[in-house]
């Protein structure tokens, strides 16, 4: 980390050699339909609840359910046995009682601030290196759990049940300083886990906190064609530049075999109903269909001991039904248009930012696929600025944590629609995997590796430059 940042600091010169830069495009006006960022979808809102409208061509009918949806997502499970049986079993352990503790106003959570009772919005993953003799559990979950912990660590619990631990971030500011003379300060995260409930961990243990993303579009990424993916990952690598983006494959519980992975921080999840469940079992302790079980380990026996909201036949806490509509509620959140499409600061913008190549990683179109999970997502022209492929982004963003072919340094590309919109939505501007970016150009400094060419561009920018680029990411 520290030659990394040390040589942030020294006289740069503006790197034009990459491919991508030699005949980039020059935008003087918006391209036909720029603005529609989830195509026929797009939603025109862009207040506070600009991300938790639904998709603008669903029907009233299809509203319904939508609605339906919302409203298990938003409210808040609770301990069983209880009279409230649809929305019972909450725990043993767990994060939060409701999806939309996270995902505020369906928008990005954030790191816990000093103070804080518990890390709402943000979750820490546990891990212990890779061990060939649990070759079997590591296909099927991506890593190998922590033996007492898990794989995430839940910072409350239900009466009678010990919380996990408690998690705080304390951070070290780093000096950068551009080619002007410029200098700003990055934050680099240190986690720090106390109060541990069950004993000490694992010394090997990796953590990996990472911080709720929004939920707008993911219907949208969900149609991409998985050929779309690979295409991308293929061209990149005949390019032969440096940008060599590569597919997750992870395990599908349903179909019970590998497939490509596009959702989470690292892509560890192939569709949005398994990371609906695993989100349920993790963040909330509640059973569906994919995951029978409470998150509990064999040492956790109060947890292991605790009453369930399970059904008389043993049905899950989420039912199937619920379970749909929740389902339904995440795939139809509609993405808001794109602002000032058309004005010369974003189109200057717009200019530098393929420029410097960042259109490699956050590829800016694609068609979804006709056989969309849901008509609304079908042969829509969409522009998530995403890849959806894992990028090594260099040693300062690394958790050194591996996740199914993910490795530490790896992370996926995430799309940048509506995160101009982030400070409106959810009341802050912290950004990144972790939130340790406090604005939108301190997280583009903290790319490095495959990235790292172009940071360096952005650390030769002037002022005038830095403020079009930002004027540009604000516009989508």
């Amino acid at each position: 980390m520290i030659p990394l940042l040390s040589r942030l600091s020294l006289p740069l010169l503006l790197v034009m050699t990459m491919s991508a830069c030699d005949h980039a495009p020059r935008f003087t006006k918006a391209e036909p339909g720029e603005a529609l960022s989830g195509g026929s979808a797009t939603v025109s809102k862009t207040d506070r609840n600009a991300f938790s409208l639904p998709s603008a061509n669903l029907s009233p009918v299809r509203r319904l359910d939508f609605s339906v949806g919302n409203s298990f997502f938003r409210s808040p499970w609770v301990i069983a046995p209880s009279t409230t049986t649809a929305r019972d079993g909450l725990g043993p352990l767990f994060n939060t009682n409701a999806c939309q503790n996270c995902h505020i106003k369906d928008g990005r959570g954030h790191p816990p601030a000093p103070g804080d009772s518990n890390a709402v919005s943000m979750l820490v993953r546990l891990s212990i290196p890779n061990d060939p003799a649990y070759a079997t559990l590591i296909e099927q979950s991506g890593v190998l759990p922590e033996p007492v912990y898990g794989g995430q660590l839940q910072d409350m619990a239900i009466p009678g049940v010990a919380p996990e631990g408690k998690v705080r971030v304390d951070y070290e500011l780093l000096p950068v300083t551009f080619k002007d003379g410029t200098r700003i300060e990055l934050r680099q995260p240190k986690l720090q886990i106390t109060q541990l409930g069950y004993g000490p961990m694992h010394p090997g243990t990796l953590f990996s906190a990472r911080v709720a993303p929004p939920m707008i579009g993911l219907g949208l990424l969900e149609a991409i064609p998985d050929a779309a993916i690979l295409a991308n990952a293929d061209t990149q690598h005949q390019r032969n530049n440096g940008i060599t983006g590569r597919p997750n494959r992870v395990w599908d519980d349903a179909q019970q075999k590998i497939v490509l992975g596009r959702f989470g921080w690292k892509a560890g999840q192939p569709n949005l109903n398994q990371q609906n469940a695993h989100a349920f079992s993790g963040d909330m302790g509640l059973t569906t269909g994919l995951k029978t079980a409470d998150d509990c380990t064999s040492t956790q026996i109060d947890c292991l001991n605790a009453p369930t909201g399970k059904g008389p036949e043993g049905e899950p806490e989420v039912s199937d039904n619920i379970l749909r509509l929740v389902l339904f509620y995440s795939r139809n959140l509609g993405v808001p248009a794109r602002r000032d499409v058309d004005n010369r600061q974003v189109l200057a913008g717009k200019t530098l930012f393929y420029q410097t190549g960042c259109q490699q990683c956050h590829t800016p179109q694609f068609t979804t696929g006709a056989n969309a999970a849901e008509p609304e997502q079908a042969n829509q022209v969409i522009r998530p600025y995403s890849d959806l492929l894992l990028h090594d982004m260099g040693e300062g963003l690394a958790d050194h944590r591996s996740e199914f072919q993910a490795t530490g340094r790896d992370w996926r590309t995430p799309p940048l629609w509506g995160i101009g919109l982030t400070e409106t939505v959810s009341g802050h501007t912290q950004f990144l995997h972790d939130g340790r970016a406090r604005n939108l150009l301190e997280a583009v400094l903290w790319h490095g590796g495959e990235a790292h060419a172009a940071q360096q561009q952005v650390l030769a920018f002037s002022a005038e430059q830095r403020t079009a680029l930002l004027a540009f990411l604000n516009s989508l």
